[in-house]
């Protein structure tokens, strides 16, 4: 190799790249959407709800409202969009619930809720999807877990339960992918600012308990004393779809500030 000779560096740039995103409806899956078009992507945002209020200053991208939960009804949505374009090169699975409760009072619909979306409703994408990924030998996907799936958590059991299922479900995908040259990594965010953290921690005396720690719950501080933004979580999730990482696959990259302490 000529060291003189220049290197085509890679970057994060998607322009005429074609990018679905699941649960792209709000919190980590809309931050994801929304930095994807702004790297000149096409963006395709599946939710079961979008709300009908837009800001002018944020970026559009088509949006179809799907339930991934709904194993029956799924086939024809994605078949329809793949034919009427069959480029498929980057998937992120965003979408997830959260249902607290201590497991000896976790009702069956929360935990199986939990599970349907979590985990069920990827693999129901994974299962459809990966054929085409195989037949294209090329393209991404990047799933989003949840350091919960790492250290257990108090009145999180379906929760972190589901999470640890999507993690072992992704590596087995990556393995399955990795000989026709797809990759597929997760990001797993620790407490990051969201509706659904929010619905959690209800003000900023809450939200410094979870900096500081909770001793109390088995729950460890941030150590770098804050709370994670969407925005990013969205670009570990960008670097991980772009060239950037093209010889990175079958990894978990926990986004939490360092709360796991590298647990």
């Amino acid at each position: 190799m000529n060291l003189n000779t220049p290197m085509n560096k890679p970057q994060l740039n998607f322009a005429g790249k074609r990018v679905w995103i699941t649960g792209a409806g709000q919190g980590i899956g809309y931050q994801i959407a929304q930095h994807f078009c702004a790297l000149g992507a096409e963006v395709i945002g599946f939710d079961r709800y979008f709300a009908d209020d837009v800001n002018p200053s944020e970026l559009t991208f088509r949006k179809i409202r799907m339930d991934i939960t709904e194993h029956k009804s799924m086939p024809s949505v994605i078949n329809q969009l793949l034919t009427e374009n069959s480029q498929l090169d980057i998937l992120v699975n965003a979408a997830g619930v959260l249902r607290l409760g201590a497991l000896d009072e976790t009702s069956t619909n929360d935990w199986q809720s939990c599970f349907d979306v979590n985990v069920s409703g990827v693999f129901y994408l994974l299962r459809l999807l990966m054929p085409h990924f195989k037949q294209q030998a090329k393209g991404c996907i990047v799933n989003i877990a949840s350091n919960a799936a790492h250290v257990p958590r108090i009145n999180m059991g379906a929760y972190c339960a589901s999470k640890a299922a999507l993690v072992s479900l992704s590596h087995c995908a990556a393995l399955e992918l990795a000989p026709f040259g797809v990759r597929c990594n997760l990001v797993s965010p620790g407490s990051t600012d969201t509706p659904m953290l929010r619905s959690m921690l209800r003000d900023q005396t809450a939200f410094n308990r979870t900096i500081a720690g909770l001793p109390e719950q088995f729950k460890l501080g941030i150590p770098l004393k804050k709370i994670a933004t969407a925005e990013e979580v969205a670009n570990t999730v960008l670097f991980l779809a772009s060239d950037l990482a093209s010889h990175i696959t079958m990894q978990d990259i926990v986004v939490d500030g360092g709360a796991t302490l590298a647990a």
